[in-house]
């Protein structure tokens, strides 16, 4: 059996710089991924994960998940609240091809963090411990640890420090797709001092951690314009960014250097990108296997 993973870093790209504010949107999002087979391939066991949530600050109003070839299906919640939709393939295919069509309205909104001080940090850690733990993905190596130590020193509050390593990431780090893979660490990234939001997302995540603050990976997508225009159909992104715990969880973008609203959308949240990949699975062939990824995204008000 082989092991079938998309990972982010392979369709990601990094957004324009946003030139105004935040605005609600209603968004349509078509996610295709396929597999061809070389020597075809004898059954398939799968998990996706490619269903929007709605949240405070969007709304899924419609989603179809299309599976070819035709498969068993379940869907389910995760621990971590994402929607999973398992299948299984047992006939003889070619190729396999998932399209996941949903529509969601973002609020554009963006929480404000509500000033939580740094001494009752200690009150949160047994309600998020698992959103402390370091994994393999987050953990920061000591030299980048050594270099945000001033900012950690002047953030009066641990949301402060939160959006001064966000910047500090964006400003540190290149946006290089292929300098890093689905596999790699944010240790390897940073060593690099490039990698594209997967890994930006599990530097912060591992650096919030480290001082102490609930942190959690999210995915998602991200329509590419600052401005969308109604109607028009753009290639799209997926996307990863992180979110803090102050009170209620905060946003931040470290790749673009953004609060995350109106254009993003949330799909699943986890530790990690472990916890969150759009679609992971293993399947039975003799040969080797192709991977292609397309979202599109059409603005409709």
């Amino acid at each position: 059996m082989s092991e079938l993973q998309q990972g982010q870093s392979q369709t990601q790209s990094q957004a324009q710089t946003p030139t105004s504010a935040p605005q609600p949107l209603q968004l349509r999002i078509r996610h295709t991924t396929g597999y061809t087979y070389s020597e075809g391939a004898t059954a398939s066991y799968n998990e996706a994960r490619m269903t929007p949530l709605t949240t405070s600050d969007q709304t899924l109003l419609r989603s179809r998940l299309e599976i070819s070839p035709s498969p068993w299906t379940f869907e389910f919640r995760d621990y971590w609240g994402s929607t999973v939709t398992a299948f299984e393939v047992h006939e003889d295919h070619d190729e396999l091809e998932v399209v996941a069509t949903s529509t969601v309205e973002t609020s554009g909104a963006t929480p404000v963090p509500a000033g939580t001080p740094w001494d009752a940090l200690d009150a949160l850690a047994d309600e998020w411990c698992e959103y402390l733990m370091a994994s393999p993905w987050t953990t920061p190596p000591a030299d980048l640890l050594d270099a945000l130590e001033p900012l950690r020193a002047d953030a009066a509050t641990p949301s402060d420090f939160a959006q001064a390593v966000g910047r500090f990431l964006h400003a540190s780090l290149a946006y290089v797709p292929g300098t890093t893979t689905v596999d790699s660490t944010a240790a390897d990234a940073w060593a690099a001092r490039s990698g594209v939001c997967q890994d930006f997302a599990h530097l912060m995540v591992g650096v919030l951690r480290v001082a102490g603050i609930p942190a959690r990976y999210v995915s998602g997508y991200l329509h590419p314009s600052s401005e969308p225009q109604v109607g028009e159909t753009v290639e799209g992104e997926s996307h990863a960014w992180v979110e803090w715990f102050d009170g209620e969880w905060i946003g931040w973008d470290p790749t673009n250097d953004v609060a995350p609203a109106g254009r993003h959308v949330v799909v699943a949240r986890g530790r990690d990108y472990a916890d969150a990949p759009p679609l992971r699975g293993i399947y039975a062939t003799d040969g080797d296997s192709s991977l292609s990824v397309g979202v599109e995204i059409t603005r409709l008000r």
